[in-house]
């Protein structure tokens, strides 16, 4: 609706996780190369932490994006599964028909898979989302997964993303063994106050802002203090105060705009 009032070619607040809106504070930063050290590297386990929305699913996405074509990758958004759900989900993500009806005939043909790429010189990665949600059991058949190994290196690499739920499950003495084989794990933050008015910046740059278009400094504070430097909520809280914003005629956002974005946004909940 705005977007030529602004001089936008794109909505510059939506809330998917598209990498080329990933701004990176120094933690987003550091959780990317991160990411990508330990796949490349064949670190195996790798754990990715945030509270929700915190951006761990468009770090992942980017991490995706930027990996070599000798990187096999899988996804599995949808953790509320069981082991052999879970095997199978992953087989069909890496373009493969699951051949028997139980765990063992899906591991060894995973595993035939692996030792196949591994020949080929590929390297293969499996990015879990939301594996704080994963049932017990299934992180015990996660944690199985790393048993397919050849003497030199892990075939496949698991990223494990989720909330600071999934630390303290990880934490649990039942979990240990799969602590245990985390190499490498990052936590992202809020964004501070300074933070959230480059990501604003960033993101209206990306979306190609016109002339005059932007966020004044009392409105970064006040979304900021609303938003605890959560992106996800601060993208919600500018796309309303851009559109208070185009309804009062103003490219330049200010405090009016924001206060009443947040009244729009408590009166919704």
């Amino acid at each position: 609706m705005y977007l030529d009032f602004y001089g936008l070619k794109e909505a510059p607040f939506n809330i998917t996780p598209d990498p080329r809106f990933l701004y990176f504070s120094a933690r987003h930063r550091e959780a990317y190369d991160h990411l990508l050290y330990g796949i490349e590297q064949r670190k195996g386990f790798i754990a990715l932490t945030g509270e929700v929305g915190s951006g761990k699913t468009t770090v992942c996405r980017a991490v995706l994006a930027a990996l070599s074509k000798q990187v096999r990758t899988a996804l599995v958004l949808n953790p509320c599964l069981t082991e052999t759900q879970l095997l199978r989900a992953i087989l069909h993500d890496f373009g493969l028909v699951p051949k028997g009806r139980d765990r063992l005939a899906y591991i060894e043909q995973l595993n035939e898979f692996l030792l196949e790429q591994t020949r080929q010189g590929f390297n293969i990665a499996l990015f879990i989302d939301e594996a704080q949600d994963l049932l017990p059991e299934v992180m015990e058949q996660v944690r199985l997964l790393s048993n397919l190994e050849t003497d030199q290196h892990k075939l496949m690499q698991i990223v494990l993303a989720g909330q600071p739920e999934l630390q303290a499950r990880l934490a649990r003495p039942e979990f240990r063994q799969l602590r245990q084989r985390i190499m490498i794990s990052c936590h992202l933050l809020p964004l501070s106050e300074e933070e959230t008015g480059l990501y604003i910046q960033h993101r209206l740059a990306v979306a190609g802002r016109g002339e005059g278009t932007g966020f004044e400094p009392d409105a970064v504070r006040r979304v900021h203090r609303y938003a605890g430097g959560i992106p996800r909520i601060t993208n919600t809280v500018c796309d309303r105060a851009m559109l208070a914003g185009y309804i009062a005629g103003v490219r330049q956002i200010g405090n009016r705009e924001v206060k009443r974005a947040l009244s729009e946004l408590e009166e919704a909940s």
